[in-house]
This record gives structure tokens, sequence and C-alpha cells, in this order.
């Protein structure tokens, strides 16, 4: 039962996880010249190609989270990702005093996130990810039922 739990945990981890980056890469997507320009604002250099970098994590990387494919990969590229747009976004001590609270609150929340993404890293994806499924035996045919399999 323990298992069981621990891989219903994982598996509800990797979505909160996803959840928080999916939305934020279909929105810079919808907006991609927008986000390009705020790169560029910030002295960015090549901004349109960080950009489309950037949405590229944001969307194939919870994929990846939510098919637990290549955890270790995926949590660092996430970890990666996460920490490059924590310095640009919300290095909290370059704002001035009265913004500093709301930009220290979000550079937090992403070192949270990243902690989370190294949990993942440690753990693996469980056995609810498409790698486990498709590692699973199957029971030969005729049979309907891998226990079947395993008294033929």
């Amino acid at each position: 039962m323990i298992n069981r739990t621990n891989d219903v945990a994982l598996l509800a981890a990797r979505l909160a996880v996803a959840g928080l980056f999916l939305p934020a890469g279909l929105s810079k997507l919808s907006g991609l010249s927008g986000f390009a320009a705020m790169l560029a604002g910030k002295g960015l250099p090549y901004p349109d190609l960080l950009a489309m970098l950037a949405v590229a994590a944001e969307i194939l990387g919870p994929v990846a989270l939510i098919l637990g494919v290549a955890p270790r990969v995926t949590a660092l590229l996430l970890i990666g990702f996460t920490l490059v747009a924590s310095m640009i976004s919300h290095a909290f001590w370059t704002f001035p005093a009265e913004a500093q609270a709301a930009q220290q609150t979000q550079f937090f929340k992403n070192l949270a996130i990243m902690g989370g993404l190294l949990f993942y890293f440690v753990s693996g994806a469980g056995r609810f990810s498409l790698p486990a499924i498709l590692a699973r035996p199957t029971a030969p045919r005729g049979l309907t039922s891998t226990r079947e399999a395993a008294r033929a």
C-alpha cells in the first residue's frame, strides 16, 4: 500500500508542477512577440530565440512531467529554466523598495518549485508514468490477465 500511495503522490506532484509551467508557456506562446520584446527590454541578447526556448521549456517540460518520461533530464532542464527565469525576472534585490516584497515572494516560490523538481530528480516518476506503463508485462494471447499468464 505504501508504494501505491507513493506512486499516487508522485503523480499528483507531477501534475501540480506541470500545472504551474504549462499555462505560462501557452500564454507566452500566444504573445510570443510581446514576450520577446520584454526580454529585449531587459537587455538580453537574441530575445526572439530566448523567447522560443522559454516557450519550448514551459510547454515540453510539463508534457514530459505529465507523462513521466526522462525524469532526471526533465527535472534538470526545468530547474535550469526556473533558475534563469528567476534571475532575469524576479531578482528582488534589484527592484525598488516598494516592489521588492512581491518579487521576493515570486523568487522564493520559484526556489520551492526547484526543490520539488529536485525531489522528482531523486524519486523518479513512479508507476503511474508512460515508461512504467509500457514496461508492464502483457498477457499472452488467449489469457485475460497477467495473473493468469503467470500461472500458465
